[in-house]
């Protein structure tokens, strides 16, 4: 029997050159390098690419701080007085125009009022009433003071008749000339007499002192009918509206036929000895500002002094009201209604550094700025602090210093990147 023949496993030849399997490590290992190198050799910061002439570029300078603001300020009389109806009525006659110049007591309008007119013809009568009832109060007394002084004088006459008629009866009664009965009536007689006077002396003076109360009251009656009917008198001289000051006649509203309440205003009268200067401010600054304050006007390069004089403190609309008087001189020819733009001096001027004012601001509030390199290629993002402003510069109280560029043009379209490289 043969012998089996063993079979011999066939060996197999290397593979020579680059693998798959070597592409795979490759790939791996180069991007672990790149996320090594990215993780610690290159920055994270985020950039935007701006073309760099289309952005507003300034210096950081060290200067002198002027802290004022610019306001618009309108012209205004130094005093208005205002023309209120003291009494109500139709417009009958205007007779100076508005804008003419007036004296006080001019007439400037004529009112017309019937009721009025119908009021002092009823006091006037009231009071003639009042005078000739109080005439005949005083005649009456009159007569009748006379008539107790005729009877004090018969009843004078009349106890010394009594008198010596019982001085002859007490010479009868001794000797017993007359009856007891005589006698005692002579004396009743005298006695009664006498109380008579008594009686009239009483009577004339309770008289005299009624009479001088009731005459007193009506006198005073009389005097208030009088002055009530100088008031409705003075009312009907009110229906002509006068001037109370000399001046400019600035507003007349009154039209002919109009009827005009009691109290309305009518127009006002514009005192031109002086002039001042209203301006509207933002109420950021209502705690900063106050009398006494200075600021300077600029007319034709002529700058003129001017002081607050009165802060409004109503807020209306976001703003308060101040009013401003020339300190020294004022500009030719000055028009009530003309704009001038003032510079209200806040504080005093102080050395520190300052940005230029911008459209930044409007991003940033102020927190932060775009400050360029030193190669000027690119700008980056820095926290700053802003104090005051003024209507050229800002502040800077911290995180800039002098000579340092910075971005103060708008940053809308920056977005929220925190470098900009320049195209």
């Amino acid at each position: 029997m043969d012998t089996p023949v063993e079979k011999m496993d066939k060996p197999i030849a290397k593979k020579t050159g680059i693998q798959k399997k070597h592409i795979i490590y490759s790939g791996a290992g180069l991007a672990f390098i790149v996320l090594i190198y990215m993780a610690f050799f290159t920055s994270r910061t985020s950039t935007y690419k701006v073309e760099k002439d289309k952005l507003i570029i300034e210096t950081v300078i060290e200067d002198q701080f002027n802290d004022y603001i610019t306001v618009p300020g309108t012209v205004e009389p130094i005093t208005i007085i205002y023309l209120d109806a003291q009494e109500g009525g139709r417009v009958e006659e205007k007779v100076i125009e508005e804008g003419s110049m007036v004296k006080k007591g001019d007439i400037i309008l004529k009112l017309s009022n019937p009721d009025l007119h119908l009021n002092i013809l009823d006091s006037e009568a009231q009071l003639a009433e009042k005078e000739n009832f109080l005439r005949n109060t005083q005649i009456n007394m009159e007569q009748q003071r006379l008539q107790i002084k005729k009877d004090l004088v018969n009843v004078k006459y009349e106890i010394e008749r009594k008198e010596r008629n019982y001085q002859q009866n007490v010479i009868l009664m001794k000797d017993n000339l007359i009856s007891r009965e005589d006698f005692i009536r002579s004396k009743e007689d005298l006695d009664m007499a006498i109380q008579s006077k008594e009686l009239l002396i009483e009577r004339q003076k309770q008289d005299s002192s009624f009479y001088s109360i009731n005459i007193n009251s009506m006198i005073n009656n009389l005097d208030n009918m009088r002055k009530n009917l100088n008031l409705v008198r003075q009312r009907a001289e009110n229906l002509n509206v006068k001037a109370p000051v000399d001046g400019q006649l600035g507003l007349l509203t009154p039209e002919i036929g109009q009827s005009i309440q009691r109290g309305a205003n009518m127009g006002q009268i514009n005192i031109l000895t002086s002039y001042k200067v209203t301006a509207q401010i933002d109420e950021h600054y209502i705690d900063r500002v106050r009398t006494q304050l200075t600021a300077t006007l600029d007319r034709q390069g002529s700058l003129f002094n001017l002081v607050v004089r009165r802060v409004y403190p109503e807020v209306r609309n976001g703003t308060f009201r101040i009013d401003m008087i020339f300190r020294d001189t004022m500009p030719d020819n000055i028009r009530t209604g003309q704009t001038y733009y003032t510079s209200l001096q806040l504080g005093q001027p102080k050395i520190s550094l300052l940005v230029p004012i911008g459209g930044f601001f409007q991003e940033t509030g102020g927190q932060w700025i775009f400050v360029l390199d030193e190669s000027e290629s690119f700008a980056t993002r820095r926290n700053i602090s802003i104090g005051r402003k003024n209507p050229r510069y800002y502040e800077v109280l911290e995180g800039l210093k002098q000579g340092e560029k910075v971005i103060v043009s708008g940053y809308e379209t920056f977005g929220k990147n925190e470098k900009l490289i320049f195209k």
